[in-house]
């Protein structure tokens, strides 16, 4: 994707060195014995078996590293704290729970949470000659406590809420939370009213315990009846949420002429006698018949692309750059709904689109095609009367470009002078107003771009480069270390991003070493926002991508039965050197494989190479976070990444 941060990206990163780094409160210095801990394990670098934890002996102090003290805890019964006590000869308990303490003063505790929104933990730490408590306090999301007999009516479950838009013929689902057995009714402001029935549900189980604990017996959870839906249409409630979006040639309407503010809905929960009541915070617009067309915008002005989501909030799934029109079917507060053709639409942020006056709905017209070749792509230009909607689909020897909001006219197709990438080109118009286009490529994919050209779309299709035998000579490799800002901290406050950076650092050289070019995005501890890095990897014409981080999970997931080692890509053409790269951090770590995994991730979206986020080890776990601060740790860790690179190459090269 063409942006203007492909201007600004270089400036930010020529510019690494004055920006300020980061700064920690003084600590009496411990002494280092670096003998061997009790571990089993080695201190020399060796394949499968990382450096053991150096030991530490200082004064007695108790840290807690996380939670914070201003975090907001969310989980069901059990979850962790880290932190250190400055010397690993010491005892930990919290809550009279005993906690292991390692070599190095490190220390980190799955445990019970107090039943209480402010969790109280009491931790006391033993040394010989010297013991120090400390009571900490911590807040908790989500907890209440238990219900009292009879009706009750949690509003904050209320849904939708907010202000919402709405086509006159289409439903609004209505939600809520009550106990079980009652009778459940929203009543509108001239006395209609309008009946929720009970509807089964099995409990939430949070996305984190989903995506990220490996014990499936956390899956198990138990069925309610106490949801509650109904349905709703063409009623406006609650005061005016005006128009759905500022329409720039409105003319503004003198304040004795608004209409006075409606009365809210009401929910209630009915059992015998007793009733709960509460006001349902939601404000209903009907929108007109005719469409509001608008043209998106990035709101930011960083990488020129609003992004699509299949719900709102949702995760991304489309990418429209800006100048791209469509309808508004509707709008949930913060979050527009827009028609892309008869049967598909989309969510962006309403920040991100601007109504385009006296514009109708017409869908564009797509017409005849031409190839060109260069020497690192094939690019396909596709004319089309305005832009549309569009999305690129991709198969191990293809693109699917679908355009939405057209119709075909494509008499030509001109591949061009000869070219053996890509073999065929076709096009079909799938529904009423969704053109299709797949290119099947005679390789397999390696990247691509699409961009706008006045009214053409350019489809730029990359080459796979060819260097031969496997080795890593004349490659250009992007290394990104993850982070600042952001990232996490270890129990003894090692911070992650001075880790990726120590490990990018080393990975750089031992390309180098191979014949490799690198391109590095930092090398110093500054901080730089995701998309410069990946822009700024793409001006630079990489071949790969791999952005090298470490992990830690959310709360209410074990890190000492989920840590362990796992690679992410967001494509599919990024699976192999994925699991390549894995296999080998594996084999050079020797810690739980956790497999690799598809992640909407900023750093691995970009479609013009394969890219890969590595997350080599848990900077929340003792002994990992100490291999994360040693050079023993660190070659190790930068030894699986380029024998991963190595090994995907071999296998790429071997394929062609």
């Amino acid at each position: 994707m063409v942006s203007s941060w492909r201007r600004g990206a270089l400036i930010l990163l020529a510019g690494l060195a004055a920006c300020a780094g980061s700064s920690s409160p003084p600590v009496s210095a411990p002494t280092l014995d670096m003998r061997p801990a009790a571990t089993g394990r080695d201190t020399a670098s060796t394949a499968g078996a990382l450096p053991a934890v150096p030991r530490v002996r200082g004064p007695l102090s108790i840290r807690v590293v996380y939670p914070p003290p201003d975090a907001l805890v969310s989980a069901k019964d059990s979850s962790f704290l880290l932190g250190s006590v400055g010397t690993g000869d010491a005892t930990l308990t919290i809550n009279s729970y005993p906690v292991k303490v390692w070599p190095n003063g490190a220390w980190l505790a799955w445990i019970p949470l107090p039943p209480d929104s402010l969790m109280r933990f009491h931790i006391v730490a033993r040394a010989a000659a010297d013991s120090a408590e400390l009571d900490y306090d911590v807040r908790r999301a989500g907890w209440a406590p238990p219900r009292a007999p009879g009706p009750w009516l949690d509003s904050t479950s209320l849904s939708p809420r907010g202000r919402v838009w709405w086509p006159a013929d289409q439903y609004i689902t209505l939600s809520a939370r009550a106990s079980e057995g009652a009778t459940l009714r929203m009543i509108l402001p001239d006395s209609t009213v309008v009946p929720l029935v009970p509807q089964s549900r099995l409990e939430e189980i949070p996305e984190a315990i989903r995506a990220f604990d490996r014990d499936t017996a956390n899956l198990a959870t138990n069925m309610r009846r106490d949801r509650y839906v109904g349905v709703i249409r063409g009623r406006a409630l609650g005061p005016s949420p005006g128009p759905v979006l500022p329409n720039p040639l409105a003319m503004p309407v003198a304040a004795g002429l608004l209409p006075p503010p409606a009365e809210w809905p009401v929910v209630e929960a009915i059992m015998g006698t007793d009733t709960v009541r509460a006001r349902w915070p939601l404000q209903v617009a009907v929108l007109d018949s005719l469409p509001v067309m608008i043209e998106t915008e990035d709101s930011s002005r960083s990488d020129g692309i609003t992004t699509g989501r299949a719900v709102p909030n949702g995760t991304y799934y489309w990418f429209f750059p800006d100048g791209t029109r469509a309808a508004v079917s509707g709008r949930m507060n913060e979050y527009l709904r827009v028609q892309l053709s008869p049967e598909s639409d989309a969510w962006i942020s309403a920040a991100e689109a601007r109504v385009l006056p006296g514009v109708s709905a017409v869908p564009a017209v797509v017409g005849s095609m031409r190839l060109t070749p260069y020497a690192d792509r094939v690019r396909a230009r596709i004319p089309l009367s305005h832009r549309v909607p569009y999305r690129v689909t991709e198969s191990e020897r293809g693109l699917t470009l679908r355009l939405y909001g057209a119709r075909g006219d494509v008499n030509w197709i001109q591949y061009g002078s000869a070219d053996t990438l890509v073999r065929r080109v076709a096009w079909a118009q799938d529904r009423a107003q969704e053109v299709t286009v797949g290119f099947e490529l005679s390789e397999p994919l390696w990247g691509y771009h699409a961009s706008w050209e006045r009214g053409d779309l350019l489809l730029d299709i990359r080459r796979p480069p060819h260097r031969g035998g496997g080795s890593l000579k004349g490659w250009l490799i992007a290394v990104d270390p993850g982070h600042p800002p952001g990232g996490s901290n270890g129990p003894t406050g090692l911070r992650e991003a001075e880790a990726n950076l120590a490990i990018g650092l080393r990975v750089k050289q031992l390309l180098e070493e191979a014949g490799a070019k690198v391109f590095i995005t930092r090398t110093e501890d500054v901080p730089i926002e995701l998309w410069p890095r990946v822009d700024a990897a793409e001006r630079a014409g990489a071949d790969l991508l791999v952005s090298i981080h470490n992990n830690a999970l959310p709360d209410g997931v074990n890190p000492l039965t989920n840590s362990g080692t796992s690679v992410y890509y967001n494509h599919p053409r990024s699976v192999p050197l994925a699991r390549a790269v894995q296999a080998e951090l594996v084999r050079r770590l020797g810690v739980r494989d956790l497999g690799i995994g598809r992640g909407d991730l900023a750093l691995v979206r970009t479609t013009w190479m394969p890219s890969i986020l590595t997350e080599g080890l848990f900077i929340m776990v003792p002994e990992q976070e100490a291999a994360l601060g040693s050079p023993q740790g660190q070659g190790l860790y930068a030894e699986g990444v380029v024998d991963g690179i190595r090994r995907f190459l071999r296998e790429h090269d071997a394929g062609s």
